[in-house]
């Protein structure tokens, strides 16, 4: 039987994808994603964000959806888009489940076949950018995605850590894997460097700083930048959660009185980490332009 080539029909009209990795558990590999895809939109591209940490998906919360579902079409599962505008649309398991506080069960091999549907089953249409974020490690959730990818050609990844030699020397071992399955890196981001106060704005190193930047500068590859704690941003999710939530509870009963119209692209742009990574989403995209899928 004749074999076919080239990326899954759900991926064919998206221009750029790019994965973003993490060797380690709680280094905010969501908060960066989130970030980035943020930056994607103000800069005017669509943008398409698919969760494929399936036993602890955190978008739907990061981007005010947990309330929401899923919808079946004639061409497959539609995802979920963040208002109106259908700039910005996010895929998790999240949507699948009853309650937030199910927990996943499933073996490699049922993870695998959620993520090939994943892929192959979601109705994204045209984008410029599709941001896959993954569970920390390198098993059976990154095994599967660079299999289901390899005809699809990604860009790249964007590879997170902290500042600690605990976070970096597990991110060896995931710039290790980009180099077996063929992922292009496309930079190395700091994530938790250092604390913004949120009266004076003065950055203090509680973590330390510059293990990220030596960790790229060690593997020959790009350094896209630093990110330091904001409460800023943390008190935006939340506020942006209340909102979804008073949304929720009058649906079909009258007008939201709290937290009506919230626009978390839009909120985003004060936010003091905003500027931050404007530097960092430019460089990505400059990584991306001229790659062809």
């Amino acid at each position: 039987m004749a074999t076919t080539s080239g990326p899954p029909p759900s991926l064919s009209q998206i221009r750029h994808i790019v994965l973003v990795l993490s060797g380690k558990g709680g280094v905010g590999k969501s908060s960066i994603t989130t970030q980035l895809a943020l930056s994607l939109v103000q800069l005017g591209h669509s943008v398409g964000v698919l969760d494929i940490d399936l036993t602890g998906p955190s978008l739907p919360r990061m981007f005010g959806l947990e309330s929401k579902k899923i919808h079946q079409s004639s061409q497959g599962w539609v995802p979920v888009y963040t208002d109106a505008s259908k700039r910005l649309c996010v895929m998790s398991i999240g949507f699948l489940l009853k309650d937030r506080g199910d927990s996943v069960v499933w073996r490699g091999p049922k993870k695998s076949a959620m993520i090939r549907q994943f892929v192959r089953d979601v109705v994204w249409g045209e984008l410029d950018y599709l941001l896959i974020d993954t569970p920390p490690g390198t098993s059976d959730e990154h095994i599967s995605i660079a299999e289901q990818l390899r005809d699809a050609k990604p860009d790249g990844a964007v590879l997170v850590t902290t500042p600690q030699a605990v976070a970096t020397a597990d991110v060896r071992k995931e710039l290790s894997f980009c180099r077996k399955v063929g992922f292009d890196v496309l930079g190395v981001v700091e994530n938790m460097s250092g604390f913004l106060c949120p009266h004076c704005a003065e950055c203090s190193h509680i973590f330390s700083k510059g293990g990220g930047e030596e960790l790229a500068k060690q593997y020959d590859v790009p350094f896209l930048g630093a990110v330091p704690i904001d409460p800023q941003f943390v008190l935006l999710i939340e506020e942006q959660h209340a909102a979804a939530s008073a949304q929720a509870a009058m649906d079909g009963q009258g007008e939201v009185t709290s937290g009506k119209g919230f626009s978390l692209i839009e909120k985003y742009k004060e936010c003091k980490l905003c500027p931050i990574f404007a530097k960092i989403t430019e460089q990505v995209v400059a990584a991306t332009k001229d790659k062809i899928r």
